[in-house]
C-alpha cells in the first residue's frame, strides 16, 4: 500500500467517525491550558484535571502566580509527577509571561519554547489548540500510533514523526489530527495490547496487516 493511500484512508475514517476531537484537559483560557499542559508531562489528563480547579481558582492570572513561590505551588500539585520541577516551571513561566509577553500567552512556537517548562510538544499543543495553527504535537501516543499504523517509517524521534505527519496531512486537518492520534492511542491503539479487533483502521494499518505482529 502506498503511503498516500494509507494517509487518505486513515484521515477519511477519522473524519467520518470522529468528527469532534478535542483535548481532554479542562481549561477556560490560554493561560490555564498552558498550566495544564505543563502539568500533563508524564502524567494523565485525568490526574491533572483533578488538581487544576484549585490552582486556577487561587492563581487566576499570570500576575498572581508570578507573585507566588514554587513552595506554595508545590502544595497544589504534589500529586502529579515531578511536582518539584513543575512547581518551579509554573512560577518561572508566569514571571516570564509578565516580563516578556505582557501577560499574554504567545502564539509563536519559538517564543513559547522560551518559557520555563515548555518544550516543543507543549508549544505545539498551545499553537494548535489555542491558535489553531498547523502544529503537530507528538507525545508518546502520537509517536506510537503513527509508527504502528505506518504513517511514519519507524521514525526514531518525536521531531522525525512531527515532520513526516505535517508533510502528509493537509494543513487544515493538522490541529484535529493531533487529537485523533492521541485519543486513538489512549483508548484503542494502546501500548501493550492494541485493541485491533475493534479498530476501524484495520484496512490501512501496517501493524494489523503484517504477518508477524510485534
Amino acid at each position: 500500500m502506498r503511503k498516500e493511500e494509507r494517509y487518505k484512508g486513515v484521515l477519511n475514517w477519522f473524519n467520518e467517525h470522529v468528527p469532534v476531537a478535542e483535548t481532554e484537559l479542562h481549561y477556560d483560557n490560554p493561560y490555564q491550558l498552558l498550566i495544564a499542559v505543563i502539568l500533563s508531562a508524564q502524567c494523565t489528563d485525568k490526574r491533572v484535571n483533578m488538581i487544576t480547579p484549585a490552582l486556577f481558582r487561587d492563581f487566576p492570572t499570570p500576575e498572581v502566580m508570578a507573585a507566588s513561590t514554587s513552595e506554595v505551588i508545590f502544595e497544589y500539585i504534589r500529586s502529579v509527577s515531578y511536582p518539584n520541577n513543575k512547581s518551579k516551571h509554573l512560577v518561572g513561566m508566569a514571571k516570564m509571561l509578565m516580563s516578556d509577553f505582557d501577560g499574554v500567552v504567545p502564539s509563536d512556537i519559538d517564543e513559547l519554547q522560551k518559557l520555563p517548562g515548555v518544550g516543543r510538544k507543549t508549544a505545539n499543543v498551545i499553537a494548535s489548540v489555542v491558535y489553531n495553527k498547523p502544529a503537530m504535537a507528538v507525545d508518546t501516543h502520537v509517536f506510537r500510533v503513527a509508527n504502528r499504523i505506518g504513517l511514519t517509517n519507524n521514525s526514531k524521534t518525536p521531531l522525525e514523526t512531527e515532520k513526516e505527519l505535517v508533510k502528509h496531512i493537509p494543513e487544515e486537518q493538522i490541529p484535529i489530527a493531533h487529537h485523533w492520534l492521541i485519543l486513538h492511542g489512549r483508548y484503542t491503539c494502546i501500548a501493550r495490547k492494541p485493541k485491533c479487533e475493534e479498530c476501524g483502521l484495520k484496512p490501512w494499518c501496517k501493524y494489523f496487516l503484517s504477518p508477524k505482529k510485534t
